[in-house]
């Protein structure tokens, strides 16, 4: 085995485009890896941000953001949302995305994307350089054409983009190769 050493690397880090109100009420939004799932009771998300970033100021004004999950085909505009940043260019106009009003959280979400993630924030922790955003799910919505027969999100509907960051390559998630909580059955003893 090889050591790699201390590193930014975990697989899969998701992309994620972070929906959120600037000071004077623009939607932006800006592309993250690091984030995940943190929390099941009460369901919540965590992103991570450095303090530079122009997201950071606007989530801790309003208090909440939004977690947008793009399409395979949506790599590009997931890819330039996280090139520029939104004190200069309105990254919903350049890449051709539709800012959505949330009803539920201060914060818009992307319309064309097949999922997103409302979220208030209920949670900062400092962690150094980067800023840990802990968000409480208040609502995931999801286009009708990513709903299977169960009424449940399906991956391979949704077709979400994971980031690897050691070769700074993006990637789809492949085909099903097991269910949860069931392929392992034979290894319980």
């Amino acid at each position: 085995m090889k050591s790699l050493g201390a590193a930014t690397l975990a697989m899969p880090t998701p992309v994620w485009l972070v929906g959120t109100y600037d000071h004077d009420g623009n939607p932006n939004i800006a592309t993250i890896a690091w984030g995940g799932i943190c929390c099941s009771e009460p369901p919540a998300v965590a992103v991570s941000l450095r303090r530079t970033r122009y997201t950071y100021d606007a989530i801790v004004e309003r208090k909440a953001f939004t977690v947008n999950i793009p399409a395979e085909s949506q790599i590009k505009e997931a890819d330039f949302a996280g090139m520029v940043s939104g004190r200069k260019v309105d990254k919903f106009a350049a890449a051709g995305l539709t800012p959505v009003r949330s009803e539920l959280v201060d914060a818009p979400f992307i319309a064309e994307f097949p999922m997103i993630v409302e979220c208030k924030l209920i949670q900062t922790v400092e962690i150094g350089i980067h800023v840990q955003f802990i968000g409480e799910i208040m609502d995931i919505k999801v286009r009708d054409e990513v709903v299977n027969a169960e009424g449940q999100a399906d991956a391979t509907l949704v077709k979400p983009v994971m980031f690897n960051p050691s070769d700074r390559n993006y990637y789809g998630i492949g085909a099903t190769i097991g269910r949860g909580f069931e392929v392992g059955k034979d290894l319980i003893r």
